[in-house]
């Protein structure tokens, strides 16, 4: 478990990694959009994301078996 969980701690790492190496500039200016948003859509945007990854880790896993 702990390998697995490493693993894919590091492709995290990887896939974050890409925009701002890629495109820089635009990063900067991404980043500083999300600054100005407000508190409880940067809440309910994390949630939708750990749901739909959290989902996809399911139906992944359920078609493997």
């Amino acid at each position: 478990m702990w390998h697995d969980l490493g693993l894919a701690f590091c492709l995290v790492l990887v896939i974050e990694g890409i925009i701002p190496f890629l495109y820089p500039a635009r990063w900067k200016s991404m980043v500083a959009t999300l600054a100005s948003i407000d508190d409880k859509t940067m809440r309910l945007a994390g949630l939708g994301s750990m749901l739909l990854g959290t989902g996809l880790l399911y139906l992944i896993k359920s078609l493997s078996d």
